[in-house]
């Protein structure tokens, strides 16, 4: 065991309460959700920032001691990384997200460049007991998570966000949708039940007038798949309605044909059949055609409106009111409307 003073936690330790100063074990449990702490090597002028567990978002640098938690993730539009079978102190990984996720990288998009390469320098431990300098691996998230959870949403409402992609304007939809119905007098709780692990698009569900935020790490789960997806997201909506709000906003993250387990979620039933609104994000009137017949049908459901870039202008908007026959609503130039539109949906109760 060894004394570190560490110069960034990132959010994926949201719930561990670490102070910079930390000891570390040089015994790495391989599972997710691990907490690990590792130095920088290299510096990056793309990507190069990390949230800190505080929402702010700070820029790393080489030589940087960062906290963050094992795990693995399969971005499009970032890095695809998996979790290392074994890790021994002087071990390189690399920085996954801006959450603070680390694994092995496999494929990088070439947008974001090369990741972060980081020194293992040991397991972050923590004294659960008192009075005894017994440490254990620290882990992220602040409830375990049941695998076996069941959905009860005491009748509170659904409106639920699905896109085609990452990047669809999954989130700026959520924000616009939580900032009407506040506006209208609702109590609005909000979640995000898909992806991996980044509090960023919570806090702006929270900014937005969320009286209740929660995502899946605060479970424990570092990143999501098929196999979690249903129970973390019937965990989550359970959870929420415990609050008694008048409407939860879940946002499911990445896309309906991805690897953080949309499907898994839309073909559990008893979430299918808690959803009385489902958004569809799409980046393009084609990419909206396609959303629109798999939601359709694959599941069974009808989308309430179209929004995201696909509707940044009367030409996608048009093609998809011919083509989808949906409505169409732009929720960065028009979100009193799209906030409007989901209210009376609401008040129908049409699914």
């Amino acid at each position: 065991m060894k004394s570190v003073f560490v110069d960034k936690v990132a959010s994926v330790a949201q719930h561990s309460d670490l102070s910079n100063k930390l000891r570390l074990s040089p015994d790495i449990p391989c599972e997710e959700g691990v907490l690990v702490a590792a130095r920088v090597l290299n510096n990056k002028a793309r990507y190069n920032q990390l949230e800190l567990t505080s929402g702010r978002m700070a820029t790393v640098t080489q030589g940087d001691i960062v906290v963050g938690a094992l795990g693995h993730r399969k971005a499009l539009l970032g890095y695809s990384g998996h979790l290392p079978a074994q890790l021994a102190v002087g071990d390189t990984i690399q920085l996954l997200n801006i959450g603070g996720v680390l694994g092995i990288c496999d494929s990088a998009n070439p947008d974001v460049g090369p990741p972060f390469d980081c020194e293992v320098l040991g397991t972050v431990l923590h004294f659960p007991y008192l009075g005894e300098r017994i440490g254990v691996p620290a882990r992220a998230g602040a409830q375990s998570f049941d695998p076996d959870a069941p959905l009860d949403a005491r009748g509170v409402p659904v409106v639920a966000l699905a896109g085609t992609c990452m990047d669809s304007g999954k989130t700026a939809a959520a924000c616009a949708i939580v900032s009407r119905l506040r506006h209208r007098g609702l109590h609005v709780a909000a979640c995000k039940a898909t992806g991996v692990s980044l509090r960023r698009d919570i806090l702006a569900m929270q900014d937005a007038g969320a009286a209740e935020t929660t995502i899946f790490s605060d479970l424990g789960i570092v990143t999501t798949t098929a196999e979690n997806g249903p129970a973390l997201t019937r965990t989550l909506l359970t959870n929420l309605a415990a609050e008694k709000p008048d409407v939860t906003v879940l946002e499911l993250g990445d896309g309906l044909l991805g690897a953080y387990g949309v499907e898994a979620i839309l073909s559990d039933a008893s979430i299918r059949d808690a959803l009385t609104a489902v958004v569809l994000c799409a980046n393009d009137p084609v990419a909206a055609w396609g959303g629109a017949k798999i939601l359709r049908d694959q599941f069974g459901i009808e989308p309430a409106v179209v929004t995201g870039p696909a509707t940044d202008n009367a030409v996608g908007i048009d093609q998809i009111s011919e083509r989808l026959d949906l409505p169409a609503i732009n929720a960065l130039s028009n979100g009193v409307a799209l906030g409007d539109h989901i209210a009376a949906v609401l008040e129908g109760g049409r699914k």
